[in-house]
């Protein structure tokens, strides 16, 4: 992707979003050990493979960087770590970036519990949904979460996304087909920015 859209950083106050890098393994996986058990219910998984399917396995870091990475520069995915005050929390990834008539793209996120209920995860999200909208170019941006995800909710609700319905046995996540609940934003939604309008109602937000 040779354009301003890829490779970026994007910052607010002490939250940063930029792009994935191999030397980020040792802080990446310390993260995921601590969040282990907190992240589990979440996180998608590789299904058992049908009767003449391939064993999948689940990739190695530098099988899944090399892989954002390849998809970065094809302009199917924004694959962003997390940093709050320097320190890598989580990962954000704008994934299944379709173009055409459609012009939409999905975003998948996870943050170090640690690190919770600062705001951290609805600052990224902003950040990434407004350069989707004013650099990339996308005019629908959707995260579906699991309906049991309350954490994961609350981001969303705390940005003004809409809630579009129920997607059944939608993703595999943690050992099985697991319905998710449909949010999405258009650019028209948001004209003054997505993160404008999250620091004007931060004030009122306990989280």
């Amino acid at each position: 992707m040779n354009s301003p859209s890829w490779p970026v950083e994007l910052t607010d106050g002490d939250v940063a979003l930029r792009p994935i890098k191999m030397r980020d393994q040792r802080p990446w996986r310390e993260v995921n050990r601590r969040n282990r058990d907190w992240l589990r219910p979440w996180e998608a998984t590789i299904p058992p493979p049908g009767p003449s399917g391939p064993i999948v396995h689940r990739p190695t870091y530098r099988q899944m960087v090399r892989h954002l990475r390849a998809e970065a520069h094809a302009g199917r995915m924004l694959p962003f770590v997390i940093e709050y005050q320097g320190r890598l929390v989580g990962q954000l990834t704008v994934a299944g970036i379709t173009w055409g008539s459609m012009c939409s793209g999905h975003v998948g996120y996870w943050v170090d519990r640690s690190v919770a209920g600062r705001g951290v995860m609805p600052t990224a999200v902003a950040l990434a949904v407004d350069h989707c909208f004013r650099s990339v170019g996308l005019h629908r941006i959707e995260v579906c979460i699991r309906p049991e995800n309350g954490p994961s909710r609350r981001v969303v609700e705390k940005l003004g996304f809409r809630e579009e319905g129920l997607r059944p046995r939608y993703l595999h996540i943690d050992g099985a087909w697991r319905d998710h609940l449909v949010f999405a934003l258009t650019a028209e939604e948001v004209p003054e920015g997505l993160l404008r309008r999250w620091h004007q109602a931060r004030p009122r937000n306990t989280a």
